[in-house]
């Protein structure tokens, strides 16, 4: 075997010496603070055998797409999913990719024109960073949910069409912008508006619709991006709008056109799951029941200067240092919680963390015991 490249081997070094080297892990038996499986969904039987006896009721007796959706792969559970989601969250369209990760890609690779303008919140998923590194259009970062800095950005390229990126809740702090005045802002410039509400679908709205709709403000918000592998339990993602939206993404969308679409498995399980979300609202409840009281518990065990201000699932305790983050979460993993450290380059040198992730499968007992455990291991 030809001998690994030099240069290389010498990144991987100098991961290896700031304590920072990535590796896969094991599936752990931890009680989970850990998954983005914030309505147990990838765990319910129910969706399980729903998914498997509605596709045979339809005779979808297929283990694969068979091509992209242009070719041979656009199997008619898609047009029934796309139609459902986008009644769901009172869209205009719907249109599937195989992840949010390829989502993002296709969408900032391929509407933002040369010319045209991206201003994302510096801290956007690497993502949406990849796709907007593949446009052709000019892109500056604003200060974190810091809209006069977004204002004195678009002041200053008024004459160009400007699309603005955030999240809804963003994935590594748990927070969320002012989305009404972002809308403001957005509008009085003529701007088109992005939202990516990965980390809100399932987890804000009566039904878990995201906050964007929970606001009523998906009427005046260009795109949303929804992804399913995090409060919907299962994979892919749609990126919702306009129908002329949906047309330009498949005719110039390249992470949409170039790859096998998703199973009819797979997107029976996203109908499945989606119908779920419609129907049952108490896991929703559940969830924000925790949510509320993982805040009191923090307040009450003088906690809470660690931790970012967030009224999400996503709940972070920043830590300082690899080596210090890491230990305090193996430590608690010693403990039987699987918590997850969240170390550099991930996020900035000493804003390492502890990123504890909420369920509605969560208990009470659960939450006040480990966040007793990590009160005495930081202290």
């Amino acid at each position: 075997m030809r001998k690994f490249p030099e240069n290389l081997s010498a990144k991987l070094e100098r991961r290896k010496q700031n304590n920072a080297l990535r590796q896969l892990p094991l599936s752990s038996k931890g009680i989970d603070f850990a998954s983005n499986d914030y309505l147990g969904l990838s765990k319910s039987k129910t969706i399980f055998y729903e998914t498997h006896r509605y596709l045979i009721e339809n005779n979808e007796i297929q283990n694969g797409a068979t091509g992209s959706r242009l070719l041979s792969g656009n199997h008619k559970l898609y047009l029934e999913t796309e139609n459902f989601i986008a009644q769901f969250h009172k869209s205009e369209s719907a249109l599937i990719f195989n992840s949010g990760y390829d989502a993002n890609v296709g969408f900032f690779s391929s509407l933002p024109q040369k010319g045209d303008l991206i201003l994302y919140d510096e801290l956007c998923h690497a993502s949406i960073r990849d796709g907007i590194q593949l446009s052709n259009a000019k892109a500056y970062k604003f200060n974190h949910n810091d809209f006069e800095d977004l204002e004195r950005l678009i002041l200053r390229n008024q004459n160009s069409v400007i699309y603005i990126v955030t999240e809804s809740v963003f994935s590594m702090d748990g927070d969320t912008p002012n989305l009404e005045e972002l809308v403001r802002v957005s509008d009085k410039y003529n701007c088109y508006l992005v939202i990516d509400e990965a980390h809100a679908l399932g987890v804000f709205g009566s039904t878990g619709e995201g906050l964007v709709q929970m606001l009523g403000l998906q009427e005046l918000v260009f795109a949303r991006i929804m992804t399913f592998g995090k409060g919907l339990g299962c994979h892919g993602a749609a990126i919702l709008g306009s129908q002329e939206l949906r047309d330009y993404l498949v005719n110039f969308s390249r992470s949409f056109i170039y790859t096998t679409g998703l199973s009819p498995h797979s997107v029976a399980t996203i109908l499945v799951a989606y119908q779920h979300l419609k129907n049952d609202s108490a896991p929703i409840l559940k969830l924000r029941e925790n949510i509320v009281f993982f805040n009191q518990q923090k307040n009450l065990l003088s906690l809470k200067p660690l931790f970012v201000r967030s009224k999400s699932a996503i709940q972070s305790a920043v830590i300082p240092g690899n080596e210090r983050v890491k230990s305090i979460a193996n430590q608690l993993q010693e403990k039987g919680f699987d918590v997850k450290a969240i170390l550099s380059p991930t996020v900035p040198e000493g804003q390492e963390r502890l990123r504890f992730c909420l369920h509605s499968f969560n208990s009470k007992e659960e939450i006040s015991e480990v966040l007793r455990f990590l009160s005495t291991f930081v202290f």
